[in-house]
């Protein structure tokens, strides 16, 4: 089988490896070539990867060109994005990409719009009956305390993030009965929860608009999701989590969450390999947390569980024959810290 040529973009990101694997560890033993690109230039991916380019930010005017020539220099016929900050910018430029004979694994431009913004999907979410937590909006310190007092502040935990947020930034837990002093102690620099007050000090009296949420105490999910002639889904639980990275999941079959997840794709309008993710209310109720519209960091879960989800989306993209997915259930997956040496700027050792 002729070998294949995919771009992967955002290959310092910690899920690298993960894409690696699933390209490169396909059902039709297809030979895959993978060249990376990244804003930065010295990330994992420059050593992983088959080949490696820096190119300009998203925001730069010449990042579509330079993907294009990135593709006309490596043989490259297909993208796999993997960067949030990127994906609207593709997707604009997708009709360009095309007619140059390039296949980008991305989803509608309008899709890709509505799934980044966590106000506007969880409007569409409850239309279609998908569960959500409550939520208001806030752009002035007094909002952000009426609002958190709505949901049952300081009795209650509330969460805030901004509506635009990527992966854990901006999220916070307001917890009134947080033990500072304990976590000065015994906790890592990293938690999440703070209290009102600090809050005042950090955003002043206005600030751009955040979504003030009710606290979900319960499991979280993660569901991989790929749209072909069928919609797909695949919860996966996430039994420990460090900086927002699933560092153990378990591929668990829950109907609910597959239900949600089948109708908000279909809702949306995405395509391609993508995911949503919900945690538990109290009641076990799953509710919506977000969608990441775009190839997710540990996706490699569910190709590890027998559906492989970034090729597949490859495959779609390029026109050609999808591999079948059988799903075996319970397959779980456990991080550890690992990295590579490298020595004259090449890798040198694995780790």
């Amino acid at each position: 089988m002729k070998e294949l040529t995919v771009v992967v973009t955002g290959s310092g990101a910690p899920g690298i490896a993960g894409t690696l694997f699933s390209l490169k560890e396909n059902p039709d033993r297809r030979p895959v070539k993978v060249v990376g690109t990244d804003i930065e230039n010295d990330v994992v991916g420059r050593y992983l990867c088959d080949s490696f380019r820096t190119i300009p930010r998203p925001s730069s005017p010449d990042y579509v060109s330079a993907l294009m020539d990135l593709c006309y220099d490596a043989g490259a016929r297909t993208i796999v994005p993997q960067n949030t900050a990127e994906l609207e910018t593709i997707s604009a430029s997708i009709d360009d990409f095309r007619r140059e004979g390039i296949h980008v694994v991305v989803s509608p431009k309008v899709a890709i719009s509505c799934a980044n913004d966590k106000d506007a999907l969880t409007s569409i979410a409850r239309n279609i009956g998908v569960p959500v937590p409550a939520h208001r909006m806030a752009s002035t310190i007094d909002d952000l305390v009426e609002a958190a007092s709505d949901l049952g502040w300081p009795e209650r935990k509330v969460v805030i993030k901004p509506p635009g947020s990527n992966g854990m930034r901006g999220v916070r837990i307001i917890d009134e009965a947080v033990d500072l002093k304990r976590l000065y102690y015994e906790e890592k620099p990293s938690s999440l929860c703070v209290r009102m007050d600090h809050m005042r000090q950090v955003l002043g009296g206005e600030f751009p608009e955040l979504m003030v949420m009710e606290h979900l105490p319960g499991t979280e999910y993660t569901v991989d999701v790929f749209h072909g002639d069928d919609i797909l889904a695949i919860p996966r639980r996430r039994d420990r989590i460090v900086s927002g990275i699933t560092f153990a999941g378990t591929v668990e079959r829950r109907e609910d969450i597959i239900q949600s997840s089948e109708r908000l794709a279909r809702s949306l309008g995405l395509d391609y390999a993508f995911g949503f993710q919900y945690k538990l209310d109290n009641e076990g109720t799953p509710k919506l947390l977000e969608c990441n519209p775009r190839v997710q960091g540990t996706m490699v879960l569910s190709t590890l569980a027998g559906a492989n989800m970034i090729y597949a989306a490859v495959m779609k993209a390029l026109g050609e024959p999808v591999p079948s997915m059988r799903v075996t259930w319970g397959t779980r997956l456990m991080r550890y810290w690992g990295g590579i040496g490298v020595a004259d700027g090449r890798l040198a050792v694995r780790i």
